[in-house]
């Protein structure tokens, strides 16, 4: 066993050499940004889409147009708004009238990485509409299916339920994506690199780094990654608390209405794989699991209204689960 780890430890450091030389080079564009960076990356590695949040003018349109760039694949934005219907999405079928037969126009949604920009502009039945092609990774356009490419990546992003004009996403779109990501804004260092890096109206342009081919070769290292059984265990600990706490001793029972589903021990494996990559590590510690896990159970954990009236957020319960699930 020693030796299969310490075989996949080289293979993981010799395949993630191109991490540091993307994070270096999105922060000639980017300034600051590092969490929504690299959890970005990790989301690319492992296969799972990612929801960021954040008031407007925080970069996250910016960052996933720049990783597209950077990692040579076909990428196609989607500006998301009250009047879109799903054919603007997925595609529809139009009638040939020269040859009296229906062809297939496929949409914006047959690429490799899919900016679905402010998604909670638009109303539910084209949020669902994205459902089978995160899942399944096809597309259904009349009778017939449709596979999409590898990779095949949805990074939307959305501004705070709250402000006007905004529709709150289902529960099962929700629970697709794999990681959830709160951005904040820069610190006052940040913001003044920003000003002098953007105000002079040249925008920095980030190079082609690695192709297609290295990524899904990079995936086939990420799913070899070690992780052992007591880290397994732990993850199913740390889901499992938030559907049965009193099991755990925590006394949070009253707050959750609905814990996170079987989907969030899958992703948390998967994202703590991830994880460990980027460091550049073989197998998964309990550092990693913590690290990614409130993103992938900060939007799964469903508050009860006794817990809204406390204004206790989803993020506290999870960091309550966290910080009492006993750690191996």
């Amino acid at each position: 066993m020693q030796e299969e780890i310490r075989k996949i430890n080289e293979q993981v450091q010799e395949e993630s050499a191109f991490v540091q030389e993307i994070l270096a080079e999105i922060a000639k564009v980017i300034v600051g940004q590092q969490y929504m960076v690299e959890r970005l990356l990790i989301a690319l590695l492992v296969k799972g889409h990612a929801l960021l949040e954040g008031v407007p003018g925080l970069a996250k349109t910016l960052a996933v147009r720049v990783l597209s760039q950077i990692v040579d694949v076909e990428f196609r934005r989607i500006q998301f708004t009250p009047d879109l219907l799903p054919a603007d999405l997925i595609g529809t079928m139009i009638f040939d009238p020269k040859r009296g037969e229906f062809t297939t126009r496929k949409g914006p949604i047959f690429t490799n990485l899919l900016l679905a920009d402010e998604i909670n502009r638009a109303p539910a039945k084209v949020q669902s509409a994205l459902l089978e092609s995160m899942q399944e990774r096809q597309v259904t356009i009349g009778d017939s299916t449709y596979p999409l490419d590898d990779p095949f990546l949805v990074l939307a992003t959305q501004n705070p339920i709250e402000q006007e004009g905004t529709y709150p996403l289902p529960e099962a779109q929700v629970d697709r994506f794999m990681l959830k990501l709160k951005i904040g804004y820069p610190d006052r260092r940040e913001e003044r690199e920003i000003m002098d890096r953007m105000a002079t109206g040249d925008e920095p342009v980030a190079r082609t780094i690695v192709s297609k081919p290295d990524i899904l070769r990079a995936r086939d290292v990420v799913n070899r990654i070690y992780v052992d059984a007591k880290i397994k265990d732990y993850l199913v600990d740390i889901v499992h608390a938030s559907r049965s706490p009193e099991e755990h001793g925590l006394k949070i029972k009253d707050l959750v209405a609905y814990g996170a589903s079987p989907r969030a021990t899958i992703c948390l494996n998967q994202a703590a794989r991830g994880h460990a990559f980027i460091k550049g590590r073989g197998y998964v510690t309990p550092e990693d699991v913590k690290s990614i896990a409130m993103d992938v159970l900060r939007h799964r954990i469903i508050p009860t209204y006794e817990a809204e009236a406390e204004e206790i957020t989803s993020e506290e319960i999870a960091q309550q689960i966290l910080d009492q699930v006993e750690v191996p």
